[in-house]
């Protein structure tokens, strides 16, 4: 059975070293959105870098996961004290339950008040795509789809829930995803 895997990738408006009440506010409540979202039905696994590793995404060991990689607009930081960016990969049982776990509770919220700690790209904030079962992608895996869903829009290799694919490739309706109502533009 094939598993949807998600990227997400975000230029912060400030380092994460930053001092700045926007900035902690933002990185102290990632913890919490974590685990919620981890606890959500059809929810299967999410990067994580190796047990007790410090410094800067760049430095850090993901194991099968890959080397860490950022999109080709990601012109901030690279060490500890200078890199300004929010990313995730994740692995999900299908759309639906993707799309409950982020457009609900406090990952919602925070959806809410993304323009508060990010910066507005005009890249896409995150790509979809399906992989077999077994497969783990990696960190390059969601550079790569993420640029080519901003080049060349929704399409099997690369999707954003507005214009989603099956597995199979066949496009698929959005009611069929999420409520109307919840939808985020």
């Amino acid at each position: 059975m094939p598993h949807l895997v998600l990227y997400t990738f975000g230029v912060l408006k400030a380092p994460l070293a930053d001092p700045a009440p926007l900035t902690r506010e933002f990185h102290d409540g990632a913890d919490a959105i974590y685990q919620k979202i981890s606890q959500h039905p059809g929810y299967l696994a999410h990067a994580q870098a190796a047990e007790g590793d410090q410094g800067s995404h760049f430095d850090l060991d993901w194991g099968t996961w890959g080397e860490f990689a950022v999109p080709t607009w990601y012109g901030k930081g690279r060490t500890a004290e200078t890199t300004a960016l929010a990313a995730t990969l994740s692995l999900w049982t299908g759309l639906r339950p993707a799309f409950d776990a982020i457009y609900t509770g406090l990952h919602r919220a925070a959806l809410n008040r993304r323009y508060d700690w990010f910066e507005r790209t005009g890249h896409p904030p995150y790509a979809f795509w399906w992989v077999s079962d077994g497969v783990i992608p990696t960190w390059q895996d969601g550079v790569s789809r993420l640029e080519h869903l901003d080049e060349h829009g929704s399409a099997p290799h690369a999707f954003a829930f507005q214009h989603p694919f099956a597995p199979d490739g066949t496009p698929m309706k959005t009611k069929d995803v999420g409520p109307r109502s919840d939808r985020v533009h």
